[in-house]
């Protein structure tokens, strides 16, 4: 006895399993586990669920609709407030610089860009569901609001009559010469002439390039992608990451005024940045219709990005996301942020990344950027007049810098998948050419037909069993699987629906190695020339066989004359006889070899069967079974049975017995099957013949199954009675 009382052993092996269980088809498993029946609510209980309320019920959805009410009573005031505030104050500097850049994008006047930076994040406060994001503009999203601002309100609307010396007025631009020009360019160039015609554009404007804004905005991208280099490199070294732009935004700022660069230079400078806050306003309703088209694009545009970045961040800090909420959110703060003149907010990557390397915890760290952003409008805009434009343009470049940068990214995605390395090429080509708003559209467009064309060709395969164990792997893969005898497994790993039910029809072939329709009309054929010649007294029909009467076989002369007329009479009395297909037959016809006995579908990666592939199922079973092959289907989902007894799969031929849990149980029923059977060979086939029919048995290859099944079925039936 060993010490603590237990028995001396050996110790179990943890490495291997041992299963014993019943074999298990459907009803066998439904019985013995008694299936619950669920049956579907009524509409009138329906309405009822759904009107009814109380009031734990009611606070429930108070609180999905108002995320705050769940998180600010948890909040760690010891904890968290110190990091929020830090994180807050980081944030809020970045975002009022970026409101003020993004502002140029979009072509409105700067002070706009600071109210979008401030009016979506105190609705999203309420309403979100992350605790990282910052809210307010985005590059991507402010170039595409800049492109829809500049189509419906361009310069040449606004241009005035202007008097020279002479008195008399002219136009400054030739506005209808301009507008046919554009509408020749844009039906006819190439994208390549359109990339060039940009180039000649630069080129013709190269001569009145202000020397100091150039000089300006190259020297701010150069330090802020430097500074934004070695944040990322030494991001776990650095606690908090340099606000590059703020301290290039106050050295510049600093140079511009100290050298008065804009009556120097003609630097082109802020100017004017309104303080305060202007009135809410209704919006131009009758522009609705003109913008609908665009608005859609840009909504789902800036809701993806935010959702995307939001799942990122609470991934990373164990927490989730309601997709549902942040889509009434980002709605909401829109619809409060418009009426406040400011342009489309969602979600800005280097802005939330700085709210959450730098501590963040919760939303109180937006209300805090938010907070530092409303001190820009009301006291600091006066300060950052002096800045010049041009470092406010390289700010934007440089925090454009990663999407940049994803060029070279796409061989490592073509070779990890080529489909999604084509629709990141047509996307950005679709961009550059047709715009933002109508190039992301063309991308999902694109992006879908490319599901669509992967779908009708999902991935199959012939399965094999690894010797002494319940586990079947592709035959073409693995040397060591090994086909059960007699029988084929086919594993499909795709929905069966109607664009993909050819795909399944090949690669059955491809697997049993012949075509169930072809053999059958091949025996059909065989059989009646068989008849033909017994009654004509050239082959004798015997409980044995078919065997040779002594007269020459014509059949192996031609085998044209199946309809011949002429009267056989020959008394003969009634005789069972045994086909042996797959040897040699005494009469001309090629009847395919079958060298199976059984056929299991494995359903483990079948989702779902539309009504198209429901039928063509049940054809599959009955060609398979006149061919004296057996279907089987296995490790099939629940829904998979509820969907075939919906479209009628099941009769009186093809019943539940046939679907199995696994592919295992299906092959050791097979087996065990095998083993009862009598021992005359499973592929013969008993026909009887009387020799008093004298009817000729029509026959007619089959290529329409649905119109032509029924008549098979009864040809075979006359044979064999």
């Amino acid at each position: 006895m060993a010490a603590g009382g237990r028995q001396a052993g050996p110790m179990p092996d943890l490495g291997r399993y041992v299963v014993a269980r019943p074999i298990y088809s459907e009803p066998a498993f439904e019985e013995e586990n008694k299936k619950r029946a669920h049956l579907q609510p009524t509409l009138r209980e329906r309405v009822q669920g759904a009107c009814s309320c109380s009031r734990k019920k009611a606070f429930q959805i108070t609180k999905s609709f108002l995320p705050i009410l769940e998180w600010l009573p948890k909040y760690r005031v010891k904890e968290w407030i110190v990091s929020d505030i830090i994180s807050g104050v980081s944030t809020g500097l970045v975002a009022t610089l970026q409101g003020l850049a993004f502002a140029l994008l979009v072509a409105v006047p700067l002070g706009y860009g600071l109210y979008s930076a401030f009016f979506p994040l105190l609705t999203y406060f309420f309403l979100g569901t992350s605790r990282h994001l910052s809210v307010g503009p985005f590059p991507v999203v402010s170039l595409m609001v800049g492109s829809v601002v500049l189509s419906m309100a361009p310069d040449d609307k606004f241009h005035i009559m202007s008097s020279n010396a002479t008195g008399l007025n002219k136009t400054l631009i030739d506005t209808a010469s301009r507008d046919a020009q554009r509408v020749v360019i844009a039906s006819t160039l190439t994208f390549l002439v359109g990339i060039i015609q940009t180039l000649i554009e630069i080129f013709q404007r190269i001569g009145t390039t202000n020397i100091a804004d150039l000089i300006a905005g190259l020297l701010t991208i150069f330090v802020c992608m430097v500074v934004k280099e070695i944040n990322d490199r030494f991001k776990h070294k650095i606690p908090v990451p340099i606000p590059i732009e703020v301290i290039v935004t106050i050295v510049a700022t600093g140079i511009s005024y100290a050298a008065d660069l804009e009556k120097k230079y003609n630097a082109g400078i802020v100017k004017s940045i309104p303080r305060g806050f202007l009135p809410p306003e209704p919006p131009a309703v009758s522009m609705f219709s003109e913008m609908i088209a665009a608005a859609f694009s840009i909504a789902v545009v800036a809701y993806a990005i935010a959702v995307s970045v939001a799942k990122v961040y609470a991934t990373k800090h164990d927490y989730s996301i309601d997709g549902n909420q942040e889509f009434i959110a980002y709605g909401i703060s829109n619809v409060f942020a418009g009426a406040f003149s400011c342009f489309v907010a969602t979600t800005a990557l280097s802005r939330t990344a700085v709210q959450e390397s730098t501590g963040g915890k919760t939303q109180v760290a937006s209300i805090i950027s938010a907070g530092i952003v409303l001190i820009a409008i009301v006291a600091l805009g006066k300060l950052l007049e002096p800045l010049q434009k041009s470092v406010l343009a390289a700010v934007v470049i440089a925090n454009l810098k990663g999407m940049f940068m994803q060029v070279f990214d796409v061989p490592r995605l073509w070779r990890q998948n080529k489909a999604d390395a084509m629709i990141w090429i047509f996307t950005c080509v679709a961009s550059i050419i047709l715009g933002l708003d109508l190039g992301l559209l063309a991308g999902l467009v694109f992006g879908l037909l490319t599901v669509v064309v992967r779908v009708q060709f999902p991935s199959w395969g012939g399965l094999g069993n690894v010797p002494g164990t319940d586990l079947y792997k592709n035959v073409k893969d693995y040397k060591m699987v090994v086909e059960p005898e007699g029988v084929k497994i086919l594993r499909f790993s795709s929905p069966i629906f109607y664009a993909n039910i050819d795909g399944l029809k090949s690669s059955l072939k491809s697997t049993v190695g012949f075509d169930a329709v072809r053999v059958h009309n091949k025996r059909l054929k065989a059989l009646r020339m068989i008849q033909k010649l017994i009654k004509k007294g050239k082959l004798k029909a015997t409980k044995n066989g078919i065997s040779d009467s002594g007269a020459t076989n014509e059949a192996f002369e031609s085998d044209e004359d199946l309809d011949d007329p002429e009267d056989l009479n020959i008394p003969t009395k009634e005789v069972e006889i045994h086909v042996d297909w797959n040897s040699e037959l005494p009469v001309k016809v090629n009847v395919p070899r079958v060298p199976i006995h059984s056929l299991i579908f494995d359903f483990g990666g079948v989702s779902f069967l539309d009504v198209v592939a429901v039928r063509t199922m049940k054809m599959i079973v009955k060609e398979f079974e006149r061919i004296d092959v057996t279907v089987y289907i296995a490790s099939h989902q629940d829904n998979i049975i509820t969907k075939l007894e919906q479209c009628g799969f099941f009769d009186d031929n093809i019943r539940k017995d046939i679907f199995f849990l696994t592919v295992h149980d299906a092959v050791l029923y097979i087996q065990h099957e095998m083993m009862h059977r009598d021992i005359q060979d499973p592929i013969f086939e008993k026909i009887s013949l009387m020799q008093e029919s004298k009817e000729p048995i029509d026959f007619t290859e089959t290529g329409n199954l649905d119109d032509e099944l029924d008549v098979q079925e009864e040809a075979m039936r006359r044979l064999a009675s």
